[in-house]
């Protein structure tokens, strides 16, 4: 659908960066040998920075840690090649990315996370409201998916930075009906280029910081379904797969003199999925 192009001002520190080399070397007589300065591995100065702390905001926003984070889900300035007009955002699903819609063939690009399968919006809606560190309430068919994370909950959790919406929210309506469905921020950075979500579209904090601040109210969103594939999806973790599937009853513990001639051994018998390694990443603490 779009074609991504690197933000020019990347592009040129990066040339600085590592054609001084190049640089240096036509600038030195015959027989000095230069110094390899070696370069830090890691992600770009400039998306630290985008990245980094805001202590101003009412609750101070701590760095969001991208030393994992791919590069196409950070913020950057694309080329866009759809009809919606300038100040349009447009919402893909599929590939999990949020546009703005610019001037010129432009658009500000955003990675965000995603409904599961069956809980996704689709179609075009209106930014109805906008709220600066809300409070956030489930919704009663959350409560009823996931009671033991979401029935805590019933008369909402106080902003701050373990609500799951984050410093700010978009509330998408049709007309003026609530659809229910919110752009946010996460607690949960790591869920970004996944489909985890109760099906809002949730972004790094400083992103939806960055949004908040270039939308209006009234602003219309586009969501698209099914788009065609730009990059291959991001795998979600096994350990969060299995977290997200629905508990299964776990079998009965045969007595030895009843054992069934199916299992071999009792070890087998005992063998289940839930014995497998769930690995170091936590269970998500609220899924919105």
């Amino acid at each position: 659908m779009c074609v991504s192009k690197p933000n020019p001002t990347v592009l040129s520190r990066r040339a600085a960066m590592f054609g001084l080399p190049l640089f240096l070397t036509g600038c030195m007589s015959a027989g000095q040998v230069m110094e390899t300065v070696e370069v830090p591995a890691g992600p770009d100065p400039y998306y630290l920075a985008m990245y980094g702390p805001q202590p101003g905001e009412r609750f101070p926003l701590p760095a969001t840690d991208i030393s994992r984070v791919e590069e196409r889900f950070l913020r950057q300035q694309v080329n866009y090649h759809r009809s919606e007009t300038a100040g349009t955002i447009v919402v893909d699903t599929q590939n999990r990315f949020l546009y703005l819609v610019q001037e010129n063939g432009k658009a500000m690009r955003y990675g965000i996370g995603v409904g599961q399968a069956g809980l996704e919006f689709s179609g075009t809606a209106r930014v109805g409201r906008k709220a600066e560190w809300p409070r956030w309430t489930p919704t009663q068919s959350m409560i009823e998916r996931d009671p033991e994370r979401n029935a805590q909950w019933p008369r909402g959790m106080e902003p701050g930075l373990t609500n799951p919406l984050g410093p700010r929210a978009l509330y998408l309506f049709e007309g003026n009906r609530d659809t229910l469905y919110r752009i946010h921020g996460t607690s949960e950075p790591w869920s970004i280029g996944l489909a985890v979500s109760s099906g809002c579209v949730r972004l790094f904090n400083q992103d939806i910081i960055d949004l908040y601040n270039r939308v209006p109210l009234d602003t219309v969103v586009v969501v698209l379904q099914n788009e065609p594939l730009m990059y291959p999806q991001r795998e979600l973790p096994d350990a969060i797969a299995r977290q997200l599937r629905p508990a299964q009853p776990q079998p009965q513990q045969v007595p030895e003199y009843e054992m069934s001639p199916a299992f071999t051994s009792e070890a087998e018998m005992s063998t289940t999925i839930d014995q497998i390694d769930t690995g170091t990443i936590r269970r998500p603490a609220i899924d919105i």
